[in-house]
């Protein structure tokens, strides 16, 4: 049926029938080691003992097998990936057909296996701290030229100043990163977070 989260959701468009074999595959793979399925986000998530586990989820491109805590695991096997390049937590594991999913199947149990134990032991993944995070030149030189800028970014949380850290960053030119800075300013001053309306 799909996650309902766009347009496509029922419609043979859906990126979830591109997917269909591998994503029941992962599905049988995280059952048969005892994980419960349960919907949340809108997406199958595999729980144990009411702990998020792993999810299943599908792309254009894609289908992954998402876990939750994965920079945790040991991935002895290299096979798991950070699912965007500012992720500290999650990892996945990418499929494009069922051979790799098969061929992976007791690899993909150890590792489920795994993050279970992790979740079990209540071991948390140390995030970064803000004051671990790289100002942007162009950021601390509005700084200093504004220190009531500075005063109301520094007023936001910790999870919005780390977004305007990423969005600023970003760009590799120094015109482009002023551009936006400039343009954040009003949300910044309003205390607002950069996905925020």
């Amino acid at each position: 049926a799909g996650c309902g989260r766009c347009d496509l959701v029922n419609t043979p468009k859906c990126k979830v029938n591109f997917w269909r074999e591998e994503m029941a595959l992962l599905r049988t793979i995280a059952l048969e080691i005892g994980l419960t399925e349960e919907l949340k986000w809108s997406v199958p998530v595999y729980t144990s003992e009411g702990k998020n586990i792993a999810i299943v989820a599908a792309f254009n491109d894609n289908c992954v097998l998402s876990f939750l805590k994965g920079s945790l695991l040991k991935d002895p096997h290299g096979i798991l990936e950070k699912p965007g390049e500012n992720s500290q937590v999650g990892r996945v594991v990418r499929f494009t057909d069922t051979k790799k999913v098969v061929e992976l199947e007791a690899v993909l149990k150890a590792y489920l296996l795994e993050a279970i134990k992790i979740e079990q032991s209540g071991e948390k993944v140390k995030l970064k701290t803000i004051d671990e995070h790289e100002i942007p030149e162009e950021l601390q030189n509005k700084f200093d030229e504004d220190p009531s800028f500075k005063a109301a970014f520094q007023a936001l949380t910790p999870g919005r100043q780390r977004g305007y850290y990423i969005h600023f960053s970003q760009p590799k030119q120094t015109k482009t990163r002023i551009e936006r800075i400039e343009k954040c300013k009003p949300k910044i001053f309003s205390g607002k977070g950069f996905f925020d309306r």
